[in-house]
C-alpha cells in the first residue's frame, strides 16, 4: 500500500517503512506527525481523492531536524564590476513514515 501526500508545497509518493526528507515541520525527534493531506491512496484498491482523500491520513516519525548542503549563489555582471556571492542551506526535517491509515 502506498500513498500520495502533500506538506510544504510539494507532494511525496510513500510506502510504510520509507524515510522522506520534507519542509521543515515543528516537532521535535521522536515525536508522531499526523499528515491529512492525502491526495491518493493505492494498492488493492485505488482511491483518488477530490482534493484530498477523506479520513485518510499518514503517520510518521521525525527522525532529525536539519539543514540541507550549502547552495552557491552567485550573481556577476560582466565588465561592470560587479560580483555578489550567497550561500543558502535550506533546513529540512526526516520523516519515517510508520503507518498509512485509510478510514
Amino acid at each position: 500500500m502506498y500513498a500520495v501526500l502533500e506538506t510544504g508545497g510539494k507532494q511525496y509518493k510513500v510506502s510504510q517503512g520509507d524515510v522522506i526528507s520534507v519542509e521543515k515541520l515543528s516537532a521535535k525527534p521522536g515525536e508522531k506527525v499526523e499528515l491529512n493531506k492525502i491526495l491518493m491512496i493505492g494498492g488493492e484498491k485505488t482511491v483518488i481523492g477530490n482534493p484530498v482523500v477523506k479520513s485518510a491520513k499518514v503517520i510518521g516519525e521525525v527522525v532529525k531536524q536539519d539543514r540541507a548542503d550549502k547552495v552557491i549563489v552567485f550573481k556577476m555582471k560582466r565588465r561592470k564590476n560587479y560580483r555578489r556571492t550567497r550561500g543558502h542551506r535550506q533546513a529540512f526535517t526526516s520523516l519515517k513514515i510508520t503507518e498509512i491509515v485509510t478510514a
